[in-house]
């Protein structure tokens, strides 16, 4: 994730014109076609009993200090294929009918954001969280990985550790863990537990005990 930053003037105009935009439709009967789009969902998201299983056996302790982390310890975005790298290729999952130019570059599409519900026709609103992030990954025992181990996790496309989002609500989330923040829209904090939970486990990170507090209390939701 990037740093939080404040929002451009210009992007904060073409906010509220979609949002007005949407308004209009609705008063003329009429449902925007963005709203509708069904965005991509990452693979390997658990059942909650499965999660339930691997929060039990997640090691439990104090969390770690932030000292010697850089973003740059976690290179990313790696290429994946021909020209994409793990950004775009995770732009094209997410989305609907994207288009990219031939350097891989999203220049069309739509992205719903599960986060907060938001669909966005531009990929410059979009960006790609990484659900654990990196500064909570070195943390809870990535400071002890190799460079190798953590560009790997960098760049996970098999687990739901990569999802495309509104920028500015992936910008507040920083490098929070669920027992200070969780998705704005609460009828994804379902989902977004168990895939916190899952990726955690099978990278083998600890996590503190408030939050395996919080992540119980957003499994405990969960209907299946």
């Amino acid at each position: 994730m990037r740093l939080t930053r404040q929002l451009t003037t210009s992007a904060l105009a073409r906010r509220a014109l979609t949002g007005a935009a949407a308004v209009m439709l609705a008063g003329a009967g009429l449902v925007a076609a963005d709203a509708t789009v069904a965005s991509a969902t990452p693979p390997g998201i658990p059942s909650k009993a499965s999660a339930q299983s691997q929060l039990n056996a997640l090691t439990v302790k104090s969390e770690g200090s932030t000292s010697g982390y850089s973003r740059d310890l976690f290179p990313h975005w790696i290429t994946i294929s021909g020209a994409c790298n793990t950004r775009e290729t995770v732009l094209k999952r997410d989305g609907t009918s994207v288009v990219t130019d031939s350097n891989c570059a999203a220049t069309s599409g739509r992205w719903y954001s599960p986060y907060d519900g938001a669909t966005w026709t531009a990929a410059s609103d979009v960006d790609i969280d990484h659900v654990v992030p990196l500064a909570e990954a070195w943390r809870s025992g990535a400071s002890g990985w190799t460079t190798s181990r953590r560009q790997s996790f960098a760049n996970d496309l098999t687990r739901p550790q990569l999802i495309a989002v509104t920028d500015n609500v992936n910008q507040a989330k920083g490098d929070q863990d669920p027992s200070t923040w969780q998705p704005p829209l609460s009828s994804y904090r379902c989902t977004y537990s168990k895939m916190w939970i899952t990726v955690k486990y099978n990278w083998g990170l600890s996590l503190q005990s408030s939050e395996k507090s919080a992540l119980q209390s957003m499994l405990n939701a969960c209907s299946s």
